[in-house]
């Protein structure tokens, strides 16, 4: 059966039940989305471009009620900020740096030369700048907290894992009481970054590796997994997972996810796990 979920801040049940008749399907509001089953059809494409909500068909395969785990992205999708980018903005290089972001997360270069290229830029550059780049302009995205508090309280164990930095990564674990992390660790000597990195690079098949390593250890299916992402090198993880979220992605990360959250934040995962969000 079809499972359509509708989300946004523009929502509302009167808009819910008219999408829902356009869709000639039965709509059930909830406190923060609406679920349209029993359509006559689900191509969403002209509505989408009709109405500023988001409208995901969920996967037939799917069972948000035995989902064990969520597996984050961490730039540009937990938090705000692409944290190498703002590294090279105490260097005055951020325009170099992000170009080169910008294109590996397009897909256009492959992710682990645009890094060793990225944290090549960087050397020289004192490691106590680290903590600034965290202090004063790492922010979560809207609705992260609701919607980690949330899937914990429900028993979903939730999982970190970035093209970035183990700094960030560590600390984001304990602030967050994630249970699982994987990341880049940034070489340094004497107080200063040396330009490379340490040990394998975790690039898009570490992602994907990661993922599959953390549904082993918890003993889980990978179909009770879900995993959500914004750049080229998230698409092998989120292949792997039960469901994949593209979040405020690029276009060719929203082609091959099978849910997009263009408007909601973060909290819009709930809706696709048809969680009522925390009260506590």
């Amino acid at each position: 059966m079809t499972q359509i979920i509708l989300q946004g801040p523009q929502l509302n049940q009167a808009l819910a039940n008219e999408i829902a008749e356009k869709l000639a399907g039965q709509c059930t509001w909830r406190e923060s989305y609406a679920l349209i089953e029993n359509t006559q059809h689900a191509d969403l494409r002209m509505l989408r471009q009709q109405y500023m909500v988001d409208m995901n068909v969920l996967p037939a395969e799917f069972n948000g009620k035995n989902c064990r785990l969520l597996v984050m992205d961490m730039d540009s999708t937990l938090i705000t900020i692409e944290c190498i980018d703002e590294i090279a903005d105490f260097m005055d290089i951020k325009p170099q740096v992000a170009a080169i972001t910008e294109s590996a997360m397009r897909g256009e270069i492959d992710f682990e030369t645009s890094l060793k290229q990225r944290v090549a830029l960087l050397k020289g550059l004192p490691v106590e700048m680290l903590d600034r780049v965290y202090n004063e302009r790492l922010m979560l995205n809207p609705g992260a907290e609701v919607m980690l508090k949330t899937v914990q309280q429900a028993g979903i164990k939730t999982a970190l894992v970035s093209g970035g930095f183990t700094f960030f990564t560590d600390k984001l674990k304990k602030r967050l009481n994630l249970d699982f992390t994987q990341a880049n660790v940034l070489e340094h000597d004497n107080g200063y970054l040396t330009g490379n990195v340490t040990g394998d690079i975790c690039g898009a098949q570490a992602k994907a590796d990661f993922l599959i390593k953390c549904c082993d250890e918890i003993n889980i299916d990978k179909k009770q997994s879900i995993a959500i992402g914004d750049g080229a090198n998230d698409l092998l993880m989120m292949a792997e997972a039960g469901m994949s979220v593209a979040y405020h992605a690029k276009p060719k990360v929203q082609e091959a996810a099978d849910t997009a959250l263009n408007y909601c934040g973060l909290e819009g995962v709930l809706g696709l796990l048809q969680r009522p969000l925390s009260k506590a």
